[in-house]
């Protein structure tokens, strides 16, 4: 039997997403990158031409945090959400504002907008 791919934290600059809009305003999308042998799991938060990436961990139990793709973030949209054990994190710079984590940060995923493409930073 064939070992899983290794999981990978963190990612090359310069690998281009997609159009911005392949995450939705106000909303997150769910990235998985194969690279070299391993694979990266990350998330993508966007406000505008405003985003924000972070490592697909939460930092209290290492799970993935949404259960149901792209589900990333409070029903406001205003907090990322550990769909698991209810840990919420600030949207600008990943900390952990409630939940099972308090101190906790998420880790960052270098990403930005250029020229209308989102890519790794």
């Amino acid at each position: 039997m064939s070992e899983p791919p290794a999981r990978l934290f963190a990612t090359p600059a310069g690998v281009r997403l997609g159009p911005v809009e392949i995450v939705p305003d106000g909303g997150a999308r769910n990235f998985v990158l194969q690279i070299g042998a391993g694979r990266f799991h990350g998330f993508v938060v966007r406000r505008g031409q405003d985003v924000r990436g972070y490592v697909d961990r939460c930092p209290h139990a290492g799970l993935p945090l949404a259960q149901t793709l792209d589900a990333y973030l409070t029903g406001d949209g205003a907090l990322i959400a550990c769909s698991w054990h209810g840990a919420l994190f600030d949207w600008d710079d990943g900390h952990c504002v409630g939940g099972p984590c308090p101190g906790a940060t998420l880790t960052p995923w270098p990403v930005a907008v250029e020229a209308g493409w989102l890519q790794t930073a």
